[in-house]
């Protein structure tokens, strides 16, 4: 499965507001969850491969954020009649084994995804306090041969809640691309 990088980080863009259903059984509307310090929406689902071999640093790193006023939120826009492990039922389950401390949301239709112009799992957007974007990178530099874990989301986060700008140098995301409805 080949890899799919992200976009550059397009400062400043307005994050699209949603009303989704969580594996809680709860309908989250961004503009409401939003955090006080600044929001990480997340685009990732159950069978990517560079989602599973991240996900316990991702709940690390939501934790790290929640702990600091940062919202998380998780979104899985994938068509589930190609891959029924991304099923509702299979995020639910997901969500309840590893304990996810973020709200899960279903993006049936794929009209999330499409409004933020998602492309990989993971994917992720930063937003400031306004719910402007400040950050579309990696979560961090785990899969490069470096002797030095660089915490680049986290890090990127913290200077969003404090100055309400992130960093001007990204990497791009890598990962599965969003799988679309045909």
């Amino acid at each position: 499965m080949p890899a799919v990088n992200t976009p550059i980080c397009e400062f400043g863009w307005q994050a699209k507001n949603f009303s989704l259903p969580s594996t809680d059984n709860e309908i989250i509307e961004l503009n409401r969850a939003r955090g006080r310090k600044g929001t990480l929406v997340m685009f990732i689902c159950n069978h990517c491969p560079y989602v599973v071999s991240t996900l316990d640093e991702i709940i690390f790193e939501a934790n790290e954020l929640i702990k600091n006023e940062i919202e998380v939120i998780a979104i899985s826009s994938n068509d589930v009649s190609t891959h029924p492990e991304d099923s509702f039922e299979n995020m639910k389950q997901l969500s309840k084994d590893k304990n996810f401390p973020f709200p899960y949301l279903y993006d049936e239709t794929q009209e999330v995804a499409k409004a933020y112009n998602a492309a990989c799992t993971p994917d992720f957007f930063g937003f400031n306090s306004e719910l402007r974007l400040q950050y579309r990178g990696r979560l961090s530099n785990k899969k490069e041969n470096s002797k030095e874990l660089r915490r680049e989301l986290f890090w990127a986060m913290m200077e969003i809640s404090k100055s309400g700008k992130g960093p001007i140098t990204q990497t791009p995301s890598m990962g599965c691309s969003i799988k679309w409805k045909i």
